[in-house]
């Protein structure tokens, strides 16, 4: 060994002087590994990582197939998902569509109910077609009870 240079075989540090300057690679002669506790639990811990990272045929089949179904259900859900938002729409523009309907049938009663005259009405017909209004006692009233609905050729009953 060089003067001031020792290698500690301990921590296999190589110390230069009164500094450590880099690690020496920890080597064993005979390249046997080390026998010590903590390196057999090293190598322990190193085959269990290796097998539970080791993927074999039908873990992959497995995997590919939750993959496949999460997949298929998350394209599912969008596909409900932007269907309900379309009927949402369509209903809230068929909204829109009956209450402009409502809006223009409103004024179109309106404007019906404002253009009849019913002066004009009573005028024509009592000048130009000579009707008159009908008397007290040529007014009958009557109750039929056996149906709601009147026959337009049925006899009315006398009195």
């Amino acid at each position: 060994m060089a003067a001031g240079r020792t290698v500690n075989s301990r921590e296999r540090y190589v110390v230069d002087g009164n500094t450590v300057r880099k690690a020496a690679p920890a080597r064993r002669p005979d390249n046997r590994p080390d026998n010590r506790p903590d390196a057999k639990r090293r190598r322990q811990l190193r085959r269990r990582q290796e097998r539970a990272l080791y993927m074999d045929l039908p873990y992959v089949v497995m995997l590919t197939i939750a993959a496949i179904c999460a997949l298929a259900l998350c394209v599912n859900y969008l596909h409900m998902q932007s269907s309900m938002t379309k009927q949402m729409d369509d209903i809230e523009e068929m909204e829109q569509k009956v209450e402009a309907l409502r809006a223009e049938n409103d004024a179109l009663e309106t404007s019906i109910n404002t253009s009849v005259d019913l002066d004009h009405i009573y005028k024509v017909a009592t000048e130009e077609l000579g009707m008159v209004y009908a008397n007290k006692d040529q007014v009958l009233l009557y109750d039929k009870t056996e149906s709601e609905y009147i026959r337009q050729y049925e006899d009315i009953p006398k009195h």
